[in-house]
């Protein structure tokens, strides 16, 4: 039918604009951060385009069914400025029709994001997490790139290497600076290696200098050695711990039903319902009047998605605290969403049209008792 195809093609084109506005914008703000991370010693500078590929996974589900919310409420809202639905509206097709088409076209996105938060999330978040911690769990010396000054991860260590091996466990020219409380220590060696040592690394330094200050007591200290072991990294650091709940697979978040786990579940089927609940609500929200020229309607409908998902973070929150149940909250927040947008639907269709009977009805009566 005209109809279906005009709304579905409408829609599929602003959705399209829509989508390549947004990554382009988030993806730009991801790769400033992704290179701060890389500029601050958070992240390897080799890793960045990894890491920019798991964060833009991350983020493509809420991208799309923001993309779909947006293509729905700005493409109908066109169709009510240009006057285009007045006709439809006149040829008895009423606001109800409307969500067939758009949701027909709307099936394959909402299906991509289902597959995305279901299998690729937790997949990205545990590729990114294990990318990350794989660097922080490497030595603060074997992180040191030849020439450059690094801070080691507590803050307390400077290190600079004038040439280091292949293998990354050797150093030559070694400089150290450390500082514990009111002491300093300037630490110079000819050369450096890695050893481990059990669970810990030992840095063993040969034929260099220690020159110790004392800023409260003014005393210094300067020793030479021809061989000096230091703790570069503490086994017990390294050990892996509890995995997020982001990382697990849905598969195991079903089996292990703990709060932690039903707010991560609350959270990715939540946003899957809210993406179908957003659609409706948006062919409820795109009526505009054509005499105005505002887009007070798009307006409203930002809002509207900003507070829905936020409202989606709250219930993994409040779920993962035990402050309630996963079934009524879903229940509560997207069962009323969903009511929500079909009373909206319901109220653009027959709503006015009941009030305008009502005054029409009470206007009569007011003329024949005159």
């Amino acid at each position: 039918m005209l109809f279906d195809s005009t709304v579905r093609r409408e829609v599929a084109r602003s959705f399209g604009a829509t989508l390549v506005v947004i990554l382009t914008i988030v993806i730009t703000m991801m790769l400033i951060r992704t290179l701060g991370q890389a500029a601050n010693g958070l992240a390897a500078p080799e890793d960045v385009v990894l890491l920019l590929g798991y964060t833009a996974l991350q983020h493509i589900p809420t991208m799309l069914a923001l993309s779909l919310f947006i293509a729905v409420v700005v493409s109908l809202g066109r169709m009510y400025r240009d006057s285009e639905m007045v006709i439809w509206f006149s040829s008895g097709i009423g606001l109800a029709r409307i969500v067939a088409p758009v949701l027909r076209m709307a099936w394959p996105v909402l299906l991509v994001v289902g597959v995305l938060l279901l299998f690729v999330w937790p997949w990205a978040n545990r590729s990114g997490t294990e990318l990350r911690q794989r660097y922080e769990q490497r030595s603060d010396l074997s992180r040191v790139a030849p020439g450059v000054f690094q801070t080691s991860r507590d803050g307390n260590r400077v290190f600079f290497v004038d040439r280091a091996s292949h293998e990354g466990s050797d150093g030559h020219n070694v400089f150290i600076l450390t500082r514990k409380g009111e002491v300093e220590s300037v630490t110079a060696a000819r050369s450096g290696r890695l050893e481990m040592l059990g669970d810990d690394r030992m840095l063993v330094l040969e034929s260099g200098q220690r020159n110790e200050v004392n800023s409260s007591t003014h005393t210094h200290t300067l020793a030479s050695f021809d061989s000096y072991r230091v703790l570069a990294d503490d086994g017990s650091v390294r050990r892996a711990t509890e995995r997020p709940a982001k990382t697990l697979a849905t598969l195991e978040l079903m089996r292990q039903p703990t709060p932690r786990n039903q707010g991560e579940l609350a959270w990715r089927f939540g946003l899957l319902l809210a993406a179908g609940n957003l659609v409706l609500l948006g062919v409820g929200l795109a009526a505009t009047n054509p005499r105005r020229a505002s887009n007070w309607n798009l307006l409203f409908a930002l809002m509207a998605f900003i507070v829905y998902f936020n409202m989606i973070n709250l219930s993994q929150a409040w779920i993962g605290a035990e402050r309630v149940g996963m079934g009524p909250m879903m229940l509560l927040l997207h069962g009323g969403a969903f009511s929500m947008a079909l009373l909206l639907i319901w109220w653009r269709d027959y709503g006015k049209a009941m009030m305008a009977g009502a005054r029409g009805h009470r206007a009569a009566a007011g003329g024949s008792a005159a």
